[in-house]
C-alpha cells in the first residue's frame, strides 16, 4: 500500500507490504538510492510473515524536501523515521539501513531503544570508528567535486556509484540529486562515542555487501568488537540481513 505521510515539514512517501498486524521491518535506504530499491527485500519479508515498510527520504523519490535543502543530519532522518512508525500506529520494530540509512537504523535504536526490536546494518559508514578513512573520504570529495564542475550532478551521482550500477538505479538515482548532496553533506553529522555503542542492547547484524570498501568493512568490524550483542555478517545484503534477524 502507498500513503504520504507528513515528515518534520515535508511528506514522506512510504510504501508498505504484509499483515499489518505482522512483526513490522522498517527499512531504510541509502544514498543515491530509495524506497523502490527495496521493493523486492519488502516482498521476501512480506512472504515471510513480516510486515514491511519502506519510505523515500526526503529529498528522494517522490517524497519531499525543505527548500533550500542543502544538508540534512542523521538526527533529522531519524526524527522522520519515527515519524512513519507514529502514523503507522507501529510502537516497535526490527529496524534495517542501508548505507546512510544503516546510520539512521543505528542513531534510532541508541535514542529511541523501545523502538528498536533489532538492528540490521548494511554498509554503514561509520568512519569516525576508521582513523585511516579520512584521506579517502577527502579523495571522494575531491573526485566529486571535480565531476560536478565537469558535467554537473547527474556525472558525478554516475561516478560516486560506479561502474557497472543497474541502469534503472542509476536513472533513479540521479532523479534525487538534492537528496544525494544533502545525505553526503551529513555523513559525518552522527556524533558516537564507543561507550555509546556498547549501550546498544538489542539484537543487532553488522553486516557488509560484497562490494564494501576497506573503511566500511574496518567500521563493521570495529562494531563487532564493541557490542556484545552484535553478529557480524559478510558479503551478505540487506533482504538476507534482515530475513536472518527476524528468523
Amino acid at each position: 500500500m502507498n500513503r504520504t505521510i507528513e515528515g518534520a515539514g515535508v511528506p514522506l512517501s512510504v510504501t508498505d507490504a504484509g499483515d499489518t498486524g505482522a512483526p513490522a521491518v522498517l527499512v531504510v535506504h541509502g544514498m543515491a538510492s530509495d524506497a523502490a530499491a527495496w521493493t523486492p527485500t519488502a516482498e521476501r519479508l512480506a512472504g515471510a510473515g513480516r510486515w514491511a515498510i519502506t519510505y523515500d527520504r526526503r529529498g528522494y523519490g517522490t517524497s519531499g524536501a525543505p527548500e533550500p535543502y542543502t544538508g540534512t543530519t542523521v538526527a533529522e532522518q531519524t526524527a522522520d523515521a519515527i515519524t512513519v512508525l507514529d502514523a503507522l500506529g507501529v510502537a516497535s520494530a526490527v529496524v534495517a539501513g542501508d548505507g546512510f540509512g544503516a546510520l539512521v537504523a543505528l542513531d534510532l535504536a541508541l535514542r529511541f531503544p523501545a523502538t528498536a526490536t533489532a538492528l540490521v546494518c548494511v554498509d554503514a559508514p561509520l568512519f569516525l570508528l576508521v582513523p585511516d578513512a579520512a584521506q579517502g573520504l577527502a579523495q571522494e570529495r575531491a573526485e566529486l567535486e571535480d565531476a560536478l564542475r565537469a558535467g554537473g550532478p547527474a556525472l558525478a551521482i554516475a561516478g560516486w556509484l560506479g561502474p557497472g550500477v543497474d541502469e534503472r538505479r542509476l536513472e533513479r538515482a540521479q532523479a534525487s540529486p538534492v537528496g544525494f548532496f544533502a545525505d553526503y553533506a551529513g555523513l559525518a553529522s552522527l556524533t558516537i562515542t564507543r561507550r555509546q555503542l556498547r549501550e546498544v542492547g538489542v539484537p543487532a547484524v553488522m553486516a557488509t555487501s560484497a562490494g564494501a570498501s576497506e573503511d566500511v568493512l574496518a567500521a563493521a568490524d570495529a562494531v563487532a568488537a564493541l557490542v556484545p550483542t552484535v553478529r557480524r555478517e559478510v558479503a551478505c545484503g540487506l533482504g538476507d540481513a534482515v530475513l536472518t534477524a527476524t528468523a
